[in-house]
Order: structure tokens, then sequence, then C-alpha cells
């Protein structure tokens, strides 16, 4: 090389070794000129600096395309080891920023659901409505993007007339200060799946080489989100196949539970389980607590579900199953705090009370031929048919019933009338089959009769027949939800022996079912003890009301309305021998109070109520009075 070529760019070499800026190479030349150098030599040096500038730009050019090509990489790089597809768009969003000298970038993806555009990543972004923009397909230079699936770019956004601006829109943008925006499509394939911008708050024009720039970060975007798409499908698909999995063992076990109680349910009917055992053993099965409750115990709304639809239904935690037989509800099974039930597992609980009705159905049949036998027996008792004392002791036996004990023979019959014959035999049987239950959990006998219900009860050690028959008229009432009044007679014994005494015992408890009904003592219970000869009296249809209240009527008025004792005057007055200083004594009393009371009893029934036959009548109308009012239970 020439000595004065050499001299000329060695400036601009040590320019171009140290990277100074583009207006430093001005300044050789400017000094050759300041120091009016010759014209060549100014010559040589504009042409020194105009190849320095090239190699200059050559070399910024290189270094700008390596630190393209290196961030490429990287991103690249990021999205083979794509872990969180968050972190990979925010890196590729931050290059691009970065790279092109942008005061903000961000990504946009379109969001089919709801049919618009939403703010994924942003980078340099300041303002919060513009972070958590969403816009509507075709609004916005985004939405220019995203139709014609190219890049647009404006100078200045504010004054671009070539997309639609939206109120929502341009106040983001103006929160944000920008000016100068560039979009590039995500493309997936042929379809645009969102939008990749770099802006600045300045005016500013985008070159073609930055463009195109931002145009290879959103196909690695693209690529990002589609690997994340494909990520989460062969997650999804292995979760499916898992759950797969899982299903197929679970209903291997539920149909090994299914058939383990269809094992258990035949084995219990075969051997004559109960509808408790039926629970229990569904109860292992499913794990969890199986009950089975009568029909007015349930959820009403449930029950009547499960009864309509012919399956178990939810009730809050519970399962209900009705337990039905044609039109009848016999009641329900109950399985607790089980909400999330199998299909299978609910079939099994299903096919549970199928066979709970099953077995209702054929203990409701034994129990109806037992109470057929139990009131042929009685009948035979009753009307003396059979009198082998023998056959009639074997016959008791194979019901648990002992003629040889001490019986009491009770008659029970309902106060209330029905409005109609149909309903009037539908509540005596009824009765019977509440006393039949009664007799078969007594070791007794119990028959229809006479338009009520007649029984033999043994008479437990140390009770009466009053009492007996109290707690009959109670339990019988209770159970047909009715008042029903309960006779009965005087104790009986060696029934096998002396049939006859059955017969002749009814009609004493008869006659003591009647003076109860004549009284108006209806639900209660007594024995012919309790009334001595007047039972003799109150046989048939007499009017003992009536003649309660023609004979002392007017004393016990007076007495209700004052509150005062002359009906207890009365009856110790009769009591003490018609003697009033007896009656004080016995009244505790002032002789003087005994002779006012008899005085004020004399003006309310006449002057001649102590004559004979009027003393006999107030006598018997007091006693009747007295036994009209139940005793206490």
């Amino acid at each position: 090389m020439h000595p004065a070529t050499a001299a000329v760019e060695t400036p601009f070499l040590e320019l171009l070794a140290r990277g100074a800026s583009a207006d430093a190479y001005e300044q050789p030349v400017l000094l050759a000129r300041a120091e009016a150098g010759p014209a060549e030599r100014i010559a040589a040096l504009e042409r020194a600096k105009d190849l320095a500038l090239r190699v200059r730009s050559e070399l910024e050019g290189r270094r700008r395309r390596e630190a393209e090509l290196s961030a490429l990489f990287e991103t690249a790089h990021d999205l083979a080891g794509l872990r969180d597809l968050d972190a990979v768009l925010r890196a590729i969003v931050q290059r691009a920023r970065s790279l092109l000298g942008t005061d903000v970038a961000y990504l946009s993806l379109n969001d089919p659901a709801r049919g618009d555009t939403y703010m994924r990543v942003t980078e340099g972004s300041v303002a919060a409505r513009f972070q958590q923009l969403r816009l509507g397909m075709g609004e916005g230079l985004g939405g220019l993007v995203a139709q014609t699936a190219r890049p647009y770019v404006t100078d200045d956004y504010f004054k671009d007339a070539r997309f639609q601006h939206t109120r929502t829109i341009d106040a983001g943008v103006h929160d944000e200060g920008l000016v100068a925006i560039l979009g590039v499509p995500l493309m997936l394939g042929h379809h645009v799946i969102g939008v990749l911008f770099a802006a600045d708050r300045r005016a500013r024009v985008f070159e073609r080489e930055q463009i195109a720039l931002l145009g290879s970060f959103a196909a690695l975007a693209a690529a990002a989100i589609d690997t994340a798409n494909l990520l989460a499908e062969t997650r999804s698909a292995l979760a499916g196949l898992e759950r797969a999995n899982e299903i197929i063992r679970d209903r291997s076990g539920v149909i090994e539970r299914a058939s383990d109680v269809h094992d258990r349910l035949a084995e219990l009917v075969l051997r004559g389980g109960g509808v408790h055992d039926v629970a229990a053993a569904v109860s292992q099965v499913l794990a969890g607590t199986v009950e089975f409750t009568e029909a007015a115990s349930a959820p009403a709304r449930a029950l009547a579900t499960s009864r309509a639809e012919g399956h178990a239904v939810r009730h809050e935690d519970d399962w209900i199953a009705a337990v039905a037989a044609g039109d009848e509800l016999l009641g329900a099974l109950v399985l607790r705090g089980h909400p999330g039930l199998d299909p299978v597992d609910q079939l099994t609980l299903e096919r549970a009370a199928m066979v709970t009705s099953l077995l209702l159905l054929a203990r409701r049949s034994a129990a109806e031929a037992e109470q057929r036998v139990r009131g042929e027996l009685l009948d035979d008792l009753l009307d003396a048919r059979d009198r082998d004392p023998r056959l009639l002791g074997d016959r008791a036996r194979r019901l648990r019933a002992d003629l040889d004990a001490t019986h009491v023979v009770l008659a029970a019959r309902l106060d209330a009338t029905a409005p109609d014959a149909d309903q009037e035999a539908d509540a005596r049987r009824r009765l019977w089959a509440a006393a039949s239950h009664l007799a078969a959990t007594r070791h007794g006998l119990a028959a229809a009769r006479d338009g009520g219900t007649v029984l033999l009860l043994p008479l437990t050690a140390g009770g009466g027949a009053t009492d007996l028959a109290r707690r009959t008229a109670r339990h019988l009432g209770t159970a047909v939800h009715e008042a029903v009044t309960v006779g009965a007679s005087g104790p009986v014994e060696d029934l096998a022996a002396h049939p006859d005494a059955v017969a002749a015992a009814y009609t004493e408890a008869r006659r003591c079912l009647d003076a109860l009904r004549l009284l108006g003592r209806s639900g209660d219970g007594a024995a012919a003890e309790d009334f001595g000869f007047l039972g003799l009296l109150l046989a048939g249809d007499q009017n003992v009301p009536g003649f309660v209240e023609r004979t002392i009527g007017e004393v016990v008025a007076y007495d209700e309305r004052r509150g005062t004792e002359l009906l207890r005057t009365l009856d110790a007055y009769f009591a003490c021998g018609m003697s009033p200083a007896r009656t004080k004594d016995a009244l505790h009393v002032h002789v003087n109070t005994v002779a006012q009371r008899l005085e004020r009893v004399g003006r309310l029934l006449g002057d001649d109520w102590q004559s004979p036959d009027r003393a006999l009548e107030i006598q018997l109308a007091l006693r009747l009075h007295r036994l009209s009012i139940p005793a206490p239970h």
C-alpha cells in the first residue's frame, strides 16, 4: 500500500477498531479542510470515509444478524425443552423487544369460545387497562392482522384510518402512550391464532428486516403454542387412559361386589333370613350403613320418586330405595352417608329392596296363615266344636299357646262409626290384624267375631284382668289410630278340659264391653270384677246417661258450676246409713256443714229425695255416675 494512501485510511481504521459512532467519521475530513490541505488529500479522505462507513454498516448488520440468529436459536432451544408455555412466550416477547429496540412488545391470542382476542403476554407495559384489553375480531390493528393474516405497521396509531378504532382499544393504547405499532400474525397452518406486536411511544418507521425478524419470533411463538397444545392433548390422553384403567379396575371390583351380594341374598332367602339380615348383608358389600325403615319414616318426596321410577334415588347424602309390592308401599331401604354411589352399587341397593319386599310378603303370608289358624282354634273353643282336650292342647302347642295356663277372654270393638260399609270393613280388618299380632306376641289367640275382635290372652303372674283390659285397649288403639274399647272376663283355667268355659267368659266380656260403652267410657278397658252386680243391670240397651241425668243431674251441674261437693256429701251420707253425725266424721267437716249441703240437695232434687224409692234411685245413679268416670291409668 502506498504510504500516502495508508496515511489517509489510518484514522478511519482506528474508528472502525474502537466502534465509533457514524458522526465520528466526519472528523478526519473536517480537520483536513480546516488545515487547508491539498484537494487530492481531502478527496482521498472522503473516499476512505465512505468506504469505512460501508464497512461499519456491514459489520453492524452482521452483528445484528448474529444477535438475531442467537436470539432465535435460544428461543428454539427454549421451545425444544418446553415445560412452561407462559415462560417461553415471555422469553419470545422480551427478545423481540430487545432486538427491535422498542418500548413495548406484547402478544395476544384468539379466544374461540368468546369470539375475541385477549392479551396473553406483555413486556415493557405500564398501564393496567392496556394489559387487560380484550379486542373483538376485526377491531384495532391486531384485528386487521388477524383478518388478513399479513403483517401491518402504523407510524402513528391514532392517525391511521385503515383499521377500526374502538373506544376501549383507543383508551388502552392512550393509557400506554403508544404511537408506532407493528403487528405480525401467529399462524398454525392457515389459521391465525394470535398476533405478536412491537410498539414505540414515539413515531417510528419499522424496517423490512425488523418486520421479518418479528415474523420469525411469531413463528416460534406459534410453534410453542402448538407444542404446548400437543403436550396438553397428550397429557389429557394419558390421563384419560389412566382414568379408563381406574374405571376398568372399579368395574371389576363392582362386578365382584354385585356377584357377592347376589350370592349373599340368595343364601339369606334360602335359609329364611329376615329384612334386617338383608340390610346387614348389603351394608357389608357397599361399605356403608343400610337400614330398613317404615314408609312413614322415610323422606316422602324421595320415596315417592323411587317408587314411581323403580330406582334408588339420592336424598342429600343418603340413597332411598322404595320397598313395594304392586301398588302397596311396604317401606324403604336407606343407605346412609354415601352420596357417591356407583351405578352398579345403586342396582345392588335396588335388588336388595326387591328381595326385602319378597321377604315381607312371605312373612306376611305366613303371619296371615298363622292368624287364621289361631282364629280357627279360638272359634272352636268358643263354639265348643272340638271337645277332645288332647287334640285342643296339641293344636295350641303348635301355635305356642298353653291352654293349661290361666287366661282372660277379652272382647274389643272400635268406637268410631265409619261413613260407609267399605271403610267399616277396612277398620275391622285393621283391628283384627292388630289383635292377631298382639295375640301372637303374647302366646294367645285372636279371632274376628260379632263385629269386633275376641282375644284369649294368658294372665301374667301378679297381674289382674282389669290391668290386662286397659293395656290391651291402649295397645290396640295405638295400632289402629282409633279408640278401642275392651271388656274382659274374669280369669279362666284348664281350657282344654273345659272348652265351654271360654264361651261363658266371652259372654261375660261382652257384657263388660256393653257396660263400658253405655257408661260412655269409650277407648277404656275394664273387667267384670269392676262392676259387680251392676254388670247384670247394664246388659242390653239401657240409657244409662239419661237415667243419671234425670236422677241427679241437677246436683252434678251444681257441683260443676260452683265447685261444691254435694255429690261427695251424698255418697258419704248414704254410706253412713243416712246419719248426719257419722257423715260429718267421714267428711271431716262440721255437722252444720253437712246439714247445709243436704238442705241444698233437697232444694235441687225435691223434698222426697230421702224416700226409700227415691233414695235407691239416687244411690244407683251415684254409682253409675262414678263408674262412668274413667279410672286413672
